[in-house]
């Protein structure tokens, strides 16, 4: 017999033996350790005897047993699977992201209907955490100074390749110079070095105490210990920091121009078409007008001069962050001497949208755009000021300030 039939042989012979008769029943000496049998089972093996078969005495003790070995058996089962469903399930950390995947941009709005007001936008490789999902195909979700609802068909879920390419991991300096090194050891040598606040992009992060990260030198090796490490996504917009960004390129274009007309003013009252550095015999043009291409114009006459990490004489050595800041000081224009903060001034274009006079960011480095794909830029010490593809290596944005 199976587990199952012989449960249910048990229960019925059981059932037989407790609620029988109480007047059919017979009580005799105790067979194969059974004390009870019916007159009906005594009939049934043709003897008329009081004394109960043996045969069905054991078979009822068999089945006894077995139910309560299959009892048993349920029960530590269950025991096993309540123990199973209280191990911890450690969901991925991209479980609830969700990328935008359009054209242009989804509108968020504040209800799971395209009736209902538009609250803010998620462009196009824009992240967002997803609250819950609605019935009918909407997310409710969260991203940056935005929350409300997208539909799904806009968004891909759960995608942890899709994020980590949408997404920049970056090692933030925070003592006041970093060494990149050759290998993961404070042996191995120089490759070069960064200045605090800025960041690096990681690469990779499989060697415990230290991070793979890109630098103008190439790829080195920066000690977790002086970086803070973390993971940027580009965000959704709302409403307000649409416009407001949109106040603040205008804004900052109008302060340009103005800035460059004075610069070209005070330019013209020296009397002098050219100028002279005060640590260089060579001679160079003023800026002469307001816009990028003078920018460029301008940027490109100190190629070949050096290098010089924490400079940013034109003449006498610059790094790359001091070499953009002075190029735009000539312009009236103030900049950081910073790589990671000039990713923050004047307004973002695409590269296929680059302009000359645009800003160029890489992972620790800074250049300016001049045009037909090239940049000229503080590059390192052994190259100096000089010309590069502005495709030479990765550009993280691009910043516009004419």
């Amino acid at each position: 017999m199976n587990r199952r039939t012989l449960r249910a042989t048990g229960i019925v012979l059981t059932g037989m033996l407790l609620a029988g008769d109480p007047v059919s029943m017979i009580y005799a000496a105790p067979v194969a350790g059974v004390s009870v049998a019916t007159t009906a089972e005594a009939v049934a093996v043709g003897t008329g005897s009081s004394s109960p078969s043996a045969g069905v005495s054991l078979a009822v003790a068999d089945c006894l047993v077995a139910s309560n070995e299959e009892v048993a058996q349920e029960a530590a089962a269950q025991q096993e699977q309540v123990s199973e469903n209280e191990t911890p399930v450690v969901e991925s950390e991209y479980a609830d992201i969700a990328i935008a995947q359009v054209d242009n941009y989804v509108n968020v709005r504040t209800e799971p209907n395209t009736e209902s007001e538009v609250v803010g936008k998620l462009y196009n490789n824009s992240a967002a955490t997803i609250l819950q999902t609605t019935e009918d195909g909407w997310y409710e979700i969260t991203s940056g100074n935005v929350t409300g609802y997208v539909k799904c068909e806009y968004v891909v879920a759960g995608d942890e390749e899709l994020a980590k390419s949408v997404s920049t991991r970056y090692a933030k300096v925070t003592t006041t110079t970093l060494y990149v090194r050759t290998e993961p050891s404070t042996d191995a040598a120089v490759l070069t070095m960064v200045p605090i606040e800025d960041d690096l992009v990681v690469t990779d992060e499989s060697i415990l105490g230290w991070v793979l990260v890109t630098t103008e030198e190439g790829d080195g090796y920066v000690s977790t210990d002086y970086v803070t490490l973390t993971t940027e996504y580009v965000q959704a917009e709302s409403k307000a920091e649409e416009e407001a960004r949109l106040a603040k390129e205008e804004a900052e274009r109008e302060a340009a121009a103005a800035a460059a007309a004075s610069a070209r003013k005070k330019n013209s009252e020296s009397s002098s078409s050219s100028s002279s550095s005060s640590d260089s015999s060579a001679s160079y043009s003023a800026p002469t007008s307001s816009n990028g291409q003078a920018v460029a114009s301008y940027a490109c006459q100190f190629v070949g001069n050096p290098y010089v990490y924490g400079g940013s004489s034109l003449t006498n050595g610059t790094d790359c962050s001091g070499f953009v800041m002075s190029v735009y000081s000539a312009f009236g224009i103030g900049l950081p001497h910073s790589s990671s903060a000039l990713r923050g001034c004047g307004y973002e274009v695409s590269l296929s949208s680059a302009q000359p006079g645009d800003i160029v960011c890489y992972s620790g480095h800074v250049g300016i755009y001049i045009g037909n794909g090239t940049i000229v830029h503080a590059s390192t010490p052994s190259s100096g000021i000089t010309y590069s593809s502005v495709t030479y290596r990765s550009p993280i944005c691009v910043r516009r300030i004419f």
